[in-house]
């Protein structure tokens, strides 16, 4: 099967991430604080490399198939208190990277890099059709190219955070960046609908509920 536009947009993406992860800045930084509040470079580092790590885990995952898969927009439109740190989701996020930044940055850095050149090779064979099931969000599946589509998000934001924790000139491919403006913006439109989205953009004074905040 031909690479499409949405899975090399991803392995672009996620080669940038691993380049930046390898970096010996970000090595030597990774108990100091990020640009996160309240996160270290280096679970900060490891929530970035989970955006790789993941889709493996989730490709070799169990997937049931009873209900409509879910696109990428919608996945953010559902988000609740992205904002607070003491969030459940937040927590989560904090607990699941800790769990992998506790490795150390070689070895987070080395298993990223493998991860990823075993996806080149799955991204070739599975077809347009294929699901994963999000593991945090059970019952929620997704067709892989919708759930890359997020991790172009993740990706797109977090190589900007790792890469401004560490001092690094590091930067999204800007095909990510476009495909994350675009999953956003939907989620925005889906969460808050057409009016409130066209305030935010073109009346800030009218904007009551910030409706391009996603994240």
């Amino acid at each position: 099967m031909k690479v499409n536009e949405t899975r090399s947009s991803y392995l672009l993406a996620a080669g940038a991430a691993v380049e930046l992860l390898a970096e010996e800045r970000t090595a030597k930084a990774w108990d100091r604080p990020s640009v996160l509040e309240g996160m270290s470079v280096g679970v900060l580092a490891a929530h970035l490399a989970r955006s790789v790590l993941q889709v493996g885990w989730f490709l070799d995952g169990d997937v049931l198939g009873n209900s409509s898969p879910v696109a990428a927009s919608t996945y953010y439109a559902r988000l609740t208190d992205t904002t607070s740190r003491s969030s459940t989701l937040n927590q989560g996020v904090q607990t699941r990277s800790a769990e992998t930044a506790a490795k150390g940055a070689s070895l987070t850095s080395t298993e990223t890099r493998e991860a990823l050149a075993l996806l080149r090779h799955r991204f070739e064979i599975e077809g347009e059709n294929r699901r994963v099931a999000v593991a945090h969000r059970p019952g929620e599946e997704l067709l892989l190219d919708e759930y890359l589509a997020t991790r172009l998000v993740e990706l797109s934001v977090h190589i900007d955070d790792l890469s401004l924790s560490v001092g690094s000139t590091a930067e999204a491919p800007l095909a990510a960046v476009t495909r994350a403006v675009d999953v956003l913006v939907a989620a925005a439109r889906e969460r808050h609908g057409d009016r409130a989205v066209l305030h935010a953009l073109s009346r800030r004074e009218r904007d009551e509920r910030s409706a391009l905040r996603v994240l």
